[in-house]
């Protein structure tokens, strides 16, 4: 069989019950995915069927947390297949079997194979390999990027995939595919290289997987090729390095991530496609249905949104908005049993809680925020910390510590469990949406993306994707603080991007909101719509057809 693309990522977001993913790498494949299906691609999805990947997120009274691991019932899922493979790990054969989920278009089919070695047969040891996503350490770590990559190739060649024109890397994890390769073409990089293709999403090289070359051969062993250190780093094994140098094509996931990855790795060629979302499943049901009646072809073809977003009847569009206002406003009240107002400016804040993320710039200076609020706004916050990071626990205390002290002048909650089906809520019912990363470090960003498919307004640091659609529109949202690099210090970033926040929520984004039956604010919203044009899995799957899965 054929493939013109076989895209391997460690995770991939689908569906909240299924917790193949970890965050928004893994959402980003579920929408390429999806796209590839609606553009009748002949693509497939190499990933592993994780028994606990997200966890579900508990947060108390007082705001302390605890989180627990759920477990799904791949049958309900999934299609169990027969093939079986085996990988050596630490000298053992392991076992490798496969289950598949097909992603229908249009009468077109894009196959996603998850990889699981809980197989009869595997030592405790081994069947425990694809249990945690990103869990354990080095050597578990290894292990299953051997499964992946190595098994995921070997697995496609199992189930008959035999002429394939682009093995796509997402992300480092997957680049022992390349081993496997090598085998297969007798150890001829140029061979290997020609069929390659490889996604970097990570700006800092502390994200980016390296290994002691000691413990690399003892869990690899013999895959590692004899010139493994030209190829992935003389020092350490480099996964970021040993993809790159045996990918024709090497990208980034938006322009300023693009520079940013040139510089830190200079010996390579570094294209950027930026990211897109998939607009039929991100868009709430009230903005389909009125893109179904005044923007039609739009499910086939998110362009026509961009051409007919101005002509959208201001009424119309803003009662789709409340009314997925007022689906989000009846979450926040059965969760957290806050009653919030629909016609108050509504903000929402959600995403993993890391601190290049800054989440909590708003909160910086209480009596401004005060001042600026003034009894007119309500925030939502929600998302994850991982359990062992007291950085990411402590945020989350002072958010639940900072609704209580701050009510009588700003409402807060802060959503627990942050998971897909929450982020649609969000997506669609709030008024603003509201980031703030450290710049050149928000490699790209999707979230926004589905803010604006959905009429909410961005309020963002220029940054990632949005430094890109604000230049295409800057009347489609605001823009917190200067552009990337021209303030070095950081410290004085946070200080100018704080007092900055401040006065574009006092005197642009309120006054905006207020303003004569919110004219100007639903104009904005139109043109938020019309950016979901170009920022579209679509046509990021378009420009990967075009850049990186051309076979050579």
């Amino acid at each position: 069989m054929q493939l013109t693309v076989a895209y391997f990522t460690m995770e991939i977001g689908l569906q909240s019950h299924m917790p193949t993913y970890a965050g928004g790498l893994g959402m980003l494949a579920g929408d390429l995915m999806r796209s590839c299906a609606d553009l009748q691609v002949q693509a497939a999805c190499m990933t592993v069927g994780w028994k606990h990947g997200y966890l579900r997120q508990k947060i108390h009274p007082d705001g302390s947390q605890e989180y627990e691991q759920f477990s799904w019932n791949k049958e309900e899922f999934l299609t169990r297949l027969p093939e079986v493979v085996t990988v050596q790990v630490q000298g053992r054969e392991v076992r490798v079997g496969c289950w598949k989920l097909d992603l229908q278009s249009g009468g077109h089919s894009v196959p996603i194979y998850f990889l699981d070695a809980d197989l009869p047969g595997n030592t405790p040891e081994d069947r425990a390999i694809t249990d945690q996503l990103y869990g354990g350490d080095g050597t578990m770590r290894l292990s299953q990027e051997i499964v992946l990559g190595i098994g995921g190739v070997r697995m496609l060649r199992a189930l008959g995939y035999n002429d394939i024109g682009t093995f796509h890397m997402n992300e480092g994890h997957a680049a022992f595919l390349t081993l496997e390769l090598l085998r297969e073409r007798n150890f001829i990089d140029d061979d290997v290289r020609k069929l390659c293709a490889f996604t970097t999403h990570t700006p800092v090289k502390a994200g980016h997987d390296v290994f002691d070359y000691d413990l690399a051969w003892r869990v690899v062993g013999d895959m590692l090729p004899w010139h493994i250190r030209k190829l992935a780093g003389d020092e350490r094994l480099s996964m970021t390095e040993l993809a790159m140098n045996l990918s024709r094509y090497v990208c980034g996931v938006s322009q300023i991530h693009g520079q940013v990855s040139r510089a830190m790795f200079p010996d390579h060629a570094i294209d950027a496609i930026t990211n897109g979302i998939h607009h039929t499943h991100w868009a709430c049901p009230e903005m389909q249905q009125l893109f179904d009646d005044q923007a039609p072809g739009w499910r086939e073809d998110p362009t026509v949104l961009e051409r007919n977003c101005r002509d959208f009847d201001d009424d119309e569009l803003w009662q789709a908005h409340m009314a997925a206002k007022r689906r989000l406003l009846a979450e926040v009240k059965a969760r957290t049993g806050q009653e919030f107002r629909e016609h108050h400016l509504t903000i929402a804040s959600a995403r993993r809680v890391v601190p290049y993320k800054r989440p909590e710039l708003l909160y910086t200076n209480l009596e401004r925020l005060k001042e600026v609020c003034g009894g007119r706004v309500q925030i939502i916050h929600a998302g994850n910390a991982h359990p062992s990071d007291p950085f990411s626990q402590g945020v989350i205390q002072r958010m639940i510590e900072r609704s209580d002290s701050l009510r009588d002048t700003v409402h807060i909650a802060y959503m627990e469990n942050y998971n897909p089906d929450l982020a649609k809520l969000l997506v669609s019912g709030a008024d603003v949406w509201l980031n703030t990363p450290t710049r050149l470090m928000e490699a790209s960003g999707t979230s926004g993306m589905k803010a604006c498919l959905n009429g909410v307004l961005n309020l963002s640091t220029l940054d990632g994707w949005w430094a890109e659609a604000y230049a295409r529109d800057p009347e489609a949202g605001w823009r917190i603080g200067p552009l990337a690099g021209a303030i070095q210090n950081e410290t004085e970033h946070r200080k100018v991007d704080a007092e900055d926040l401040y006065t574009q929520l006092q005197f642009e984004v309120l006054h905006e909101y207020e303003y004569k039956d919110r004219k100007r604010w639903i104009r904005r919203m139109k043109r938020s719509i019309g950016l979901l044009g170009y920022f579209s899995a679509q046509r990021c799957v378009q420009e990967y057809l075009q850049k990186a899965w051309q076979s050579q």
